[in-house]
């Protein structure tokens, strides 16, 4: 474990004294751009910066623009040159156009924006967390067949272990021993993904640091899966509830203000959902983010300070790297436990 610690202490202050002197060459260090740069998407897959150079795997980028669809790798919009008439906007281009792919005429001037279907680095570790997901079910199944009546091994123990957790701490307790069997794939599903998402988006060689989970997206797609689910499992008690709730009269008549804070809180919950899991995930990396940014920030005045200050932004960021692993499984946990209790409302009796 110390030998861990002490490996990833050096790589960390060695790719910070890195960036730090390829900044100086370049110009001044600005956090904010950094941290949205990070908590934002791209369309490429960078590994790292070495003095001032990005090493990067272009990703597909797929528009369709004029009802004609264009396909071609990112790699060909970097430099800010046009290619097959789209590049990068610009602030030239307008403030909400800027970092967008936009078309262009011969001029090189803005025509329109077009429709982006791009596989960018979010939508590339989304699609590397449901490959990894779906393999490690196919190979527990697999397994579990081969080893029928025996105990559970390997990677079958862990999938096991998530099965049991979700089924009998959150699902029968939450919709009921009679029905939590139909929503045990989407609340199991949903666990995995989002757990996977936080811990693989901590990992700094995953898709450029993928911020998967602190992209509002997809949260707010995840939130609607719960939704759609919980709207398709209401009984009439429920609505009953909505319309008519059991609260003395003068809170339905002659103003229905219960019935309409009952509607409203339909559509809470899913926000809820969507804010908690965003706003958790998005604090935790700027947290980490920041603390590194204050080395670059003391060694703009002096590269001693920032050698000496990197050690205790260091062994802070290693310290809130271990609670975000907390804080993955966490959010993971609230957000099926949450949505079991909103499915389990929605079947009332």
């Amino acid at each position: 474990m110390k030998k861990i610690f002490l490996i990833l202490l050096l790589t960390t202050l060695g790719l910070c004294t890195n960036n730090l002197y390829a900044n100086e060459e370049k110009e001044s260090f600005n956090v904010g751009n950094t941290i949205m740069q990070h908590l934002g998407d791209e369309h490429s897959w960078e590994i790292c910066s070495i003095k001032g150079h990005e090493i990067a795997i272009p990703l597909p980028v797929i528009l369709i623009n004029d009802g004609k669809v264009s396909v071609f790798m990112s790699n060909h919009l970097h430099g800010g040159e046009a290619y097959k008439g789209f590049r990068y906007a610009t602030e030239k281009d307008g403030v909400k156009l800027k970092g967008k792919i936009i078309s262009v005429d011969n001029k090189n001037e803005y025509l329109s924006t077009p429709l982006d279907f791009s596989i960018t680095k979010n939508v590339f570790g989304i699609m590397i967390v449901c490959g990894f997901i779906v393999f490690v079910v196919l190979r527990s199944v697999k397994r579990a067949k081969k080893r029928e009546g025996q105990e559970p091994k390997g990677i079958q123990t862990v999938l096991e272990f998530f099965i049991g957790f979700i089924s009998e701490d959150i699902a029968k307790p939450n919709i009921g021993e009679e029905h939590y069997g139909k929503y045990m794939n989407y609340l199991l599903s949903a666990f995995l993904f989002i757990f996977l998402c936080n811990l693989f988006g901590l990992m700094p060689f995953f898709p450029g640091g993928a911020n998967i989970t602190g992209n509002i997206a997809v949260t707010i797609v995840l939130a609607l899966f719960t939704f759609v689910i919980m709207m398709f499992s209401t009984t009439k008690h429920y609505w009953k509830h909505i319309v008519n709730p059991s609260v003395p009269a003068w809170l339905k008549l002659p103003v229905p203000l219960m019935p309409a804070l009952e509607f409203i809180e339909i559509f809470t919950k899913p926000f809820s959902l969507c804010v908690r899991l965003f706003a958790n995930i998005t604090a935790g990396h700027v947290i980490m983010l920041a603390f590194v940014c204050i080395i670059f920030i003391f060694g703009a005045n002096s590269p001693i300070s920032g050698y000496g200050f990197s050690v205790v932004s260091i062994l802070f960021g290693v310290f809130m790297f271990l609670v975000e692993c907390l804080v993955a499984f966490i959010q993971a946990y609230v957000f099926t436990f949450l949505s079991a209790i909103y499915i389990g409302m929605a079947r009332e009796k």
